[in-house]
């Protein structure tokens, strides 16, 4: 049977809306009502004819002859009887109704409501076609319009050659069904209008608040590109932008905006991807806990169905009608019930809450909150996939429940942007404070190590250090001694980096010159600081004592052997400082002829690393060992500087 609909050549809008509408969509929806009362003599009515399925057929398969008008119709199925098949591709259906009411019409029109590639004829002559017949490929402005002359006989045969590529909606829902209906093209225009905002409402309040979302995203990026040791902040902002573009893509399908179906399955499943996967993270980086292995296979198995969903208006019409079944009816509540559990996450990555700091308890609030919404929100929409003896919640849901997740969302990422920005303004100031203790503790350490060696008779010495941090844990002295001529070179390295390193390096160096006021002996020096160190951390350390005359003393404490003329010395070593206490350290004796040289470096020479992972190592310092202090620095930087570098090279001339 044909129903005909009264429709006035502007939008009509439905009067009973929800209660969650706002009052302003309420006037606007009743508007048209108003404006017919009060002036019926101004509005003209159109006819619109809407073709019924029982008026059709169909049958499986593609001939260019079922377009004709007399075709011979035995063997053709009821189309009210038709469902998706994945072994039918391509079909044709055929309807037949009486549109001889429209033979008055002003500019008649077919409006077809189809989400496949179709050609469409009226008594066998071709009105047009939209996509790709060959491929499936179709664009989502899915209720179109189509200018025609119908009405010159009783009955006119619309004829349909589809191509089908999808068997549902993203994420999951039935298709709408095949809509055929004629009368003005005018007032099909404004149905489509009248459709097209009834449809788009529903989705309004959710894609403003992830486009205020999306904004939010932008800030928090901003926040960590300001700060890069806080990742949480980098997952937040990621998922936060990635958000509207889902219900960006829910409106321009609402609104039959003109894109690819490719194009729309992939701005749902390449945010969504995102989305699933910054936010499970995000809470364990938040808490400062490694994911669990459950909660990365979670995230694969959640992570699935967007992959899936890419691939099938890829493939061929066959093959992508059977992925996409497979897809909505097995691989989305596989999914979906691997999102609820994600949504755990929170619970996991906080609890227990005892053991929570006063700050970090409202962020494990708010991430609860977020989680148990999320946890709401996949449950509904898991019962949309039919599976047996559970109700279709989201049919009747799904709308309510979309907008209760969009504005708690919204209030959650506003309020852990406030408390984020808190925190990050607390962390600016504690590392203001730090970098000034640095720059201190660096000025100490600069006054501490002499950017000038003293004069030392007979001896031409030289060095270059170079810490790998704004403060370093290497040290070196070269002290003249005035009781008897000689000169006491000491260098050591202290076990770490950083601040705690460099300043007790700069300990150590004070008990040097405190203990050589005493004594110039090197073992003694090194027994000295081992008792000084201990409980404070482990240092290698050598110190030698040169005589006018050539005479050397040297002991070492772990620390790197020196090179004597390009060759290592075979020097008796011992535990490193600070290890165990009442060391007695071997003194190695020999004489240093006039034009020898030594060569004294710390462990940053040898254990420079490149990008492929190869240390600097022994053979390449014994190559450079004769080479200025500048020449072997700058080679251990170049290779690739981990560590502090020190270099101090001596030969030995006459004082005369």
């Amino acid at each position: 049977m044909l129903s005909r609909v009264i429709a006035p050549s502007y939008p009509l809008l439905m009067p009973a809306l929800p209660f969650r509408k706002t009052l302003a969509a309420g006037l606007l929806a009743f508007a048209p009502l108003v404006l017919t009362l009060a002036l019926p003599g101004t509005i003209s009515a159109q006819t619109i004819v809407t073709v019924s399925p029982q008026q059709c057929v169909w049958r499986a398969g593609d001939d260019l002859a079922w377009a004709a008008p007399t075709l011979d119709e035995t063997g053709w199925k009821p189309y009210s009887n038709w469902v998706p098949s994945t072994a039918e591709p391509r079909i044709w259906v055929r309807c037949h109704p009486n549109l001889s009411s429209l033979r008055q019409v002003d500019q008649p029109a077919l409006q077809v409501t189809l989400y496949a590639a179709y050609q469409l004829f009226a008594d066998g002559r071709s009105l047009g076609s939209a996509g790709n017949l060959e491929s499936g490929a179709f664009t989502m402005d899915t209720d179109r319009d189509w200018p025609f002359s119908g009405g010159s006989t009783q009955t006119t045969v619309i004829a349909l050659r589809v191509t089908r590529l999808i068997v549902s909606m993203v994420p999951i829902g039935a298709l709408p069904p095949l809509e055929i209906r004629a009368g003005n093209r005018a007032a099909l225009r404004d149905r489509r209008n009248s459709e097209m905002i009834a449809q788009v409402r529903q989705h309004l309040i959710p894609a403003l608040c992830f486009n205020v979302i999306g904004v939010i995203g932008f800030v928090v990026l901003g926040l960590y590109l300001n700060d890069r040791l806080r990742p949480e902040l980098m997952l937040l902002g990621v998922q936060s932008i990635a958000l509207p573009l889902i219900y960006l893509n829910y409106l321009g399908v609402a609104a039959f905006l003109s894109y690819p179906v490719a194009a729309n399955f992939a701005s749902w499943a390449i945010p969504g991807a995102i989305t699933n996967v910054a936010r499970t993270i995000f809470f364990f980086a938040l808490a400062r806990r490694r994911v669990p292995l459950l909660f990365w296979a979670l995230i694969v198995l959640a992570t699935f169905q967007y992959a899936v969903t890419l691939a099938v208006p890829l493939l061929p019409p066959a093959q992508a009608i059977w992925l996409d079944t497979f897809r909505s009816s097995r691989i989305t509540a596989i999914s979906d019930l691997a999102a609820v559990l994600e949504s755990f996450a929170p619970v996991v990555a906080f609890l227990p809450w005892r053991d929570l700091s006063n700050r970090m308890k409202p962020l494990a609030a708010l991430s609860m909150i977020w989680g148990a919404t999320m946890a709401i929100f996949f449950t509904v929409r898991l019962t949309g996939v039919r599976i047996a003896g559970i109700p279709d919640l989201a049919g009747r849901w799904s709308v309510p429940v979309s907008d209760v997740e969009a504005l708690v969302t919204l209030s959650v990422i506003v309020a852990l942007l406030a408390l984020l920005f808190r925190d990050q303004r607390r962390v600016a100031d504690e590392r203001a404070v730090m970098a000034g203790e640095m720059a201190s503790a660096r000025e100490i350490q600069q006054y501490l190590i002499p950017e000038k060696l003293p004069p030392t008779p007979g001896l031409a010495i030289q060095n270059v250090y170079l810490p790998s941090r704004e403060v370093g844990g290497d040290f070196f002295q070269v002290l003249p001694d005035a009781r008897d001529g000689s000169t006491l070179i000491v260098v050591g390295d202290v076990a770490g980096k950083g601040l705690q390193a460099g300043m007790l390096s700069a300990l150590i160096v004070g008990a040097i010159r405190t203990a050589f006021h005493f004594t110039g002996e090197p073992g003694e020096i090194l027994a000295l600081l081992n008792e000084r160190l201990q409980g404070r951390g482990l240092v290698t350390c050598q110190a030698m004592r040169i005589q006018p005359s050539g005479a050397v003393e040297l002991a070492n404490a772990g620390h790197l052997l020196p090179y004597r003329n390009g060759k290592e010395l075979a020097v008796e070593g011992s535990l490193p400082l600070g290890a165990v206490p009442g060391i007695e350290f071997q003194i190695m004796r020999f004489q240093l002829a006039e034009g020898e040289t030594m060569l004294l470096v710390s462990d940053g020479v040898v254990e420079a690393r490149n990008a492929a992972g190869e240390l600097f190592g022994f053979e390449r310092t014994a190559a450079i060992a004769t080479e200025s202090v500048q020449n072997i620095a700058a080679a251990a930087q170049r290779f690739g500087q981990e560590d502090d570098i020190t270099v101090l090279t001596l030969k030995r001339f006459s004082a005369s």
